[in-house]
C-alpha cells in the first residue's frame, strides 16, 4: 500500500522467490507464480469492493493503526487492502487459509464477502476457514 521504487520492487520479488525456494518449496510439486501478473486478482477485488461497505472497512483495527501511523492520511489502497486479500483467497476457492491472529478479522471479512456474494448470485465461493498456528 506504499509506493515503491521499481528497482527495489523487482529486487524484493527476486529476494522473496529465493527465500521461498530456500525454505524447500519445490516448484515441481506446487505452483509458484508472481501474483501481480494475474489480472484476475485486481478484477475480482474490484467486484468484491463493489459489494463491501466502507463502514465495515473503517472498523478494522489494522486500518485504524496504520492510518494513525500515516498521520491520519490513510490511502484508499490501505483501506481496500482487506478486500484485495479476500479476492486473493476467494479467487482460488480456498477452503482453509493459514493466518496469524492479526489477520483473523481480515479472514472474517473474506468469509462475509463470500457469503454475501453467494446469497446474491448463487453458491459460487466456498466460505474459507482459518488455520491458526501458535507461530
Amino acid at each position: 500500500t506504499m509506493p515503491k521504487e521499481p528497482a527495489a520492487l523487482r529486487q524484493n520479488i527476486l529476494d522473496t522467490t529465493a527465500a521461498i525456494l530456500a525454505c524447500g518449496i519445490d516448484p515441481k510439486k506446487c505452483f509458484l507464480f508472481r501474483q501481480s501478473l494475474v489480472s484476475e486478482h485486481a478484477e475480482l477485488s474490484w467486484i468484491l469492493g463493489c459489494l463491501t461497505n466502507v463502514p465495515r472497512l473503517l472498523r478494522l483495527p489494522q486500518w485504524k493503526m496504520k492510518r494513525a501511523s500515516q498521520n491520519s492520511e490513510g490511502t484508499v489502497g490501505l483501506l481496500t487492502y482487506p478486500v484485495l486479500q479476500a479476492a486473493d483467497i476467494l479467487l482460488y476457492k480456498s477452503t482453509l487459509v493459514p493466518v496469524g491472529e492479526d489477520q483473523v478479522l481480515h479472514l472474517e471479512l473474506a468469509q462475509d464477502i463470500a457469503q454475501h456474494f453467494n446469497k446474491k448470485y448463487g453458491e459460487f465461493f466456498p466460505v474459507p476457514k482459518a488455520i491458526l498456528s501458535e507461530l
